[in-house]
């Protein structure tokens, strides 16, 4: 099997939205793309996959090894094999791929985030960070596409937090933050035994507010001249804020399923906008 083909099977295995907004790109650009998320998808893996902690720090600090030797020209993974071939053209650096991994660390040592504050930090490595290398290879021209983003990646991953609060809990993990439970009186417990009620519609209706005020502030920062070469992004906005709208529509009953638009409907979603414009 070629590094090529690897990176296309981790893609096309994990079903997730991103490869929709692969397939209208041209071919160096989704080879890059489809590289680069399989290298995601491989240290996202570990901290999902691995149920020995002490096994997943090793295997990170194995992937962080594995960056630094292969931008030294000796790439042994595939991914990497695939990934350093454009990294060159599209400007992807080590230290972006160093902070993607950082950001898996921050879930193995997970202890809960007080604030937004800390919770905006985590969403930086594991989704801002992986904003600004897809603008890049989306084919970015205005330096200001960067902060647009960057602002993209903490709305898509505030979506992705609102619909796995059920299945993170059941991992351990509650990343909404301490001061909001708090504040709308519901504990990790709550979310853990699945217990429904007003407290917790509540507090995911803040939830959801402020996704949909930061896709709104994302949209706004991207330069006129960077739209066109930014459809990918606005393909995966419109799929998740679609998503958004279908969990606040089951009146957030996220504790017991996972809500999903079929493959159809996200297709649909990325055709509109690639022929249409239209979110």
């Amino acid at each position: 099997m070629t590094p090529e083909q690897y990176v296309q099977d981790k893609a096309a295995a994990s079903g997730s939205s991103f490869y929709y907004a692969f397939l209208f790109l041209p071919r160096e650009r989704r080879a890059a793309i489809t590289a680069f998320y399989a290298f995601c998808r491989e240290v996202d893996d570990v901290v999902d996959e691995v149920h020995d902690p002490e096994v997943a720090a090793a295997k990170l600090a194995w992937w962080q090894g594995e960056v630094t030797q292969a931008f030294d020209g000796r790439p042994t993974h595939p991914v990497m094999q695939a990934l350093l071939r454009h990294a060159g053209a599209f400007r992807i650096l080590p230290g972006q791929l160093h902070s993607i991994i950082e950001g898996c660390r921050m879930d193995l040592r997970y202890d809960g985030y007080e604030d937004f504050a800390g919770l905006a930090n985590y969403c930086h490595h594991v989704a801002g960070v992986v904003g600004e290398v897809s603008a890049r290879i989306f084919g970015q021209q205005d330096e200001a596409t960067t902060q647009y983003a960057h602002r993209l990646g903490l709305a898509l991953q505030l979506t992705n937090i609102i619909r796995d609060v059920g299945e993170d809990a059941l991992r351990g993990r509650v990343y909404l933050p301490q001061t909001e439970l708090r504040e709308y009186g519901v504990t990790p417990e709550d979310i853990a035994q699945r217990r429904y009620g007003a407290p917790f519609r509540s507090l995911m209706r803040f939830q959801a507010e402020r996704a949909h005020r930061t896709y709104d502030e994302a949209l706004a920062l991207l330069p006129p001249a960077d739209r066109r070469s930014q459809k990918p992004g606005l393909m995966m906005a419109s799929i998740y804020r679609t998503l958004l709208r279908e969990v606040e529509a089951a009146d957030f009953q996220v504790l017991h399923q996972r809500i999903a638009l079929t493959p159809l409907r996200k297709l649909w979603l990325a055709w509109k906008v690639q022929a249409l414009g239209k979110m």
